[in-house]
This record gives C-alpha cells, structure tokens and sequence, in this order.
C-alpha cells in the first residue's frame, strides 16, 4: 500500500560524557590480575600433577580455571590433550558415556535455549570429561564462546569436533565460517571443500569458496601494502644510518619498537598499549592495532578506556575491508566480488550496532548513542529495537526532528501507518531550516503515505487533503524534488 522508504543515515558523533558511570552489563566481568595470578598457579599446579599421570585430578584442576576464566586458549588446549590421553585417543571416552552423560546433555541443551552461554560452557566441560570427543556438545560450546567474543577457544573447541569425524558437513562448515571471520582463508576454504564433498553440488560451499577466495585476495593487498610501507620506513632509517654513524644508527629504533619494548618491560602500564596502538592506526594497520588493544585490555583487567578504543579500532578495520571490497567491486564486476562487498557491509553494521549497544548500556542517558543504534537497527530491518533505541531519544531538542522522522520511517516498515503519518508530521514540525534535507524527506514520506492511504480500499480519503498539503509545502522548498511535481498534478485531478 505505502510506499517503503529507505534512507542514509547521518555519522556517528561518538561523544561520551565524563560522567557516567562506566559499567557494561553486557560484557564478561574483567579477571582481576589477582585472580588470573591463582588461576596460573592452579594451572601449573595441573600440569605437574598430569605429568605423573593423576589425570582426574589435573582435568578437576583445569576444569577449575576454565570456569572462572573460559577465554583462556592454553587452558583450553590443556584441557582437551590431557582427556585425550586419559582416553587413549579412543575417539569416545568412557564406554559409559552415552547412559551417564543424558542430564548433562540436556543441561547444556536447556543453557542453549535460555542464550546463558556461561552454562553451556560449564556444563559442556562435564560433558567432556566423559566423552571429549562428543560433537554436538563441542558445537554448543563452540557457539558459546562465539556468542562471548571468545573467538580463539571457539576454535579450539571447534577443531575438538574436527579431530572426530575430519569428513563431518556440519562440523566443517562451523569451523569454516569461524576461520573465515578470523581471516583464516585457506583454512577456511579447506574446510568448505570438505562440506562440498559431502554434500555434491552444495551452493551455499561453492558461494563461500567464490567469496573467500576474493576476501584472501583483499586482504592480501591490504597486507602487501603495509609491508611495503614498512620496508620503506626500514630502507630510509638504514639509509639514515649508514650516512650518519653511530649518532643516527640510534635512531634506526623505530616508535613501534620503542612502544613494544615499553610494554614489555611494564606490562601492567595501559598507557603503552593505548600509545603503540595509535601509532598502527595512524597507519591505517587496523588489524595490529586491534590485537594491542586486546592484549591491553586483558592486561589492564577490563579498563573501560581501552575497551572502547578496542570499539573504535574494530569499526575503522571493518570500514577498511568495506571499503577495499567495495573497490575490488567495481574493478572486477564479479558475482563473489559484489557478494563479499554486501557481506563486508552487512558486517560493518553489525560490529556498528554491537558497539553502540554496548555504549547506551555504558552510558543509559546518552541520547546520542540511543540515536546512532536505532538508525543502524534500522538499517538491519530490526525496526521493533529500532523504535525502543529511537523513541529513548525523541526528546533530544537538538535531534528531535531527526529522530522522529527515522521513527516514521520505522512505524511505516512495520505497516503501523497511523503512527508513521504522526511521526512524519511531527518531524515536519520540529525540524529546522538548517535541517532542509531532512524535511524534504519527512514532507515527501508523509505526502506518499497520505495518498497510498486515501487511495486505499478501506482507505480515508480525506487524507488526500493531508497528501495535497505536504506536497504543497514541498514544491515551495523544491519543485524538482524527485517525482512531486507529478503527484501534485495527480492530485489536482
């Protein structure tokens, strides 16, 4: 009936107030250094004990520190060699395993339903202590740790599934999707290869392959010009060095160099994290910049200003790889080469929203933030969220206009015409002369819907009065406004 609308939104302002109190009830609670230092004295305490063969009690001791610490990779891989071993690499644990092991599966199946990741990973590592080769409590914990940002044990739990059944279509696809988000290409592809073999013709796999293959190509570009602009930097200060001597073979010691050797020498100290990551931003190394700023995080035991130059630095790498798939787009015309294009910035929404999710739970009476997610849910086509993000905002003075027409725009995509019509007319109202565009846009949307509703079946045809005004109002400001001479003619009749 009406006609849908879809708009560009406008940039995100990023400000935060000093204010507020920095708490993410969304994020895993940081381990206190004092907790991570007992966590690996009970981890080396389990290697000593395994290595004289108290299995039981070395996996007891690991399953200890992989409940209060589930992120930790060494852990992780402990964990599942010193099963293997107890179980003589039998690919299925206790003989046991299926009657005693039922509860346990329907405890990790019930987490999985309620989205409490935390349990499924708990109650998955029980389950591996009967059988560690058990794929669809792998699989469960691998979604798991996806679902908690943990993307490196996802992998070891992953690859765990892998090591039982290398052939498995469901398990290969699983690892190859989370190889390809952490750009593991050729890993990634291997793995599709293994689904397309044993599902003939599959073209989700065939569609995956094209794509990644494309990705790999991007990302090696990206790659090779950083090195090549590395190599630059070391061929001008070995230059320096050679014509000045001694004094200038000093400064051959790059400011990466000083910085890592700054961390190394006081880990603890956040400063140097935040300053060498900067430093590989400026040189648009966003990748390097993001594995700095995640060691520092952990360092720093959660700090709330590193978490958000995390934040940051994730949304410049994801604007990056949209940004060169976009130009491998156009220079080579290719169905895998628009798909990764769409995929990339599908990708960058959801890193957007996760982002400003994260910093209006941060920072609850920070409108801006609530503005930046209800456009990016919008965008999604998550219009229900969009509108609660939206309507937290509608009193901004400043941005009132704005939002209200977003707000419209999100009622008429739910068909809640009514409420798009008000919105749209109270946008036209608050909105400025400095915010000319934008009420171009409320004026047009409203005129259409007035119509598209008095032409309806069950439609009000007063409302072509409504349509007539809006329009009337636009050929004032625009005449040439898309095709709003047009309606204005049609009207008339």
């Amino acid at each position: 009936m009406a006609t849908q609308v879809t708009t560009d939104a406008e940039e995100p302002e990023d400000k935060k107030p000093e204010d507020q109190k920095p708490d993410d009830p969304n994020a895993r609670k940081p381990i206190l250094p004092g907790v991570r230092a007992r966590l690996q004295k009970l981890y080396t305490h389990a290697m000593q004990v395994a290595s004289r063969g108290q299995a039981d009690y070395a996996i007891d001791l690991l399953s200890g520190c992989l409940r209060e610490d589930p992120g930790n990779l060494t852990y992780v891989q402990s964990y599942l060699n010193i099963l293997y071993k107890k179980w003589n690499n039998n690919k299925k644990g206790s003989k046991m395993a299926g009657l005693s092991t039922m509860g346990i599966q329907g405890t990790v199946k019930k987490c999985q339903m309620r989205k409490d990741w935390d349990g499924v990973l708990k109650s998955g590592l029980e389950m591996l202590k009967v059988n560690p080769w058990h794929v669809e409590t792998l699989l469960s914990m691998g979604n798991a740790a996806e679902q908690l940002h943990l993307e490196d044990v996802q992998l070891a739990w992953l690859k765990g599934a892998l090591d039982f059944d290398m052939k498995d279509a469901k398990v290969n696809k699983a690892c190859a999707m989370a190889l390809g988000r952490q750009g593991q290409f050729d890993q990634a592809i291997a793995c599709w290869h293994r689904v397309e073999q044993a599902k003939p013709g599959d073209e989700e796999s065939q569609r995956a392959i094209s794509a990644l293959s494309v990705e790999r190509t991007i990302n090696k570009t990206i790659s090779d010009e950083q090195k090549a602009e590395e190599q630059l930097q070391a061929d001008v200060q070995a230059r320096d060095a050679q014509e000045g001597g001694a004094i200038n073979a000093a400064k051959t010691v790059t400011p990466e160099q000083r910085w890592r050797k700054a961390i190394a020498d006081n880990p603890a100290d956040v400063q140097n994290y935040i300053e060498l990551a900067e430093l590989l931003g400026r040189d648009n190394r966003t990748a390097d910049a993001e594995k700095v700023l995640v060691k520092g995080l952990e360092a720093s035991g959660g700090d709330i200003k590193v978490r958000e130059l995390l934040e940051d630095a994730r949304v410049r790498s994801a604007r990056t790889q949209l940004e060169v798939a976009e130009k491998q787009a156009h220079a080579q015309k290719t169905q895998p080469a628009n798909d990764l294009y769409k995929k990339m910035k599908s990708e960058l929404l959801n890193v957007e929203i996760d982002v400003f999710r994260a910093r209006c739970d941060r920072y609850p009476s920070n409108t801006n933030f609530k503005i930046e997610l209800g456009i990016r849910l919008k965008r999604a086509k998550n219009f229900d969220e969009a509108i609660k993000a939206l309507q937290g905002a509608r009193n901004d003075p400043k941005r009132k206009g704005a939002v209200l027409l977003e707000l419209g725009e999100c009622f008429q995509n739910i068909k809640q015409y009514s409420l798009a019509l008000n919105n749209y007319e109270s946008a036209i109202e608050s909105l400025t002369e400095r915010e000319e565009d934008a009420k171009k846009r409320a004026l047009y949307n409203a005129g259409k819907l007035a119509k598209a509703l008095s032409e309806s079946k069950n439609g009000a045809p007063e409302l072509r009065d409504v349509a007539r005004k809006h329009f009337t109002e636009l050929a004032g400001l625009d005449f040439s406004y898309k095709d709003v001479a047009d309606l204005l003619k049609e009207l008339r009749n």
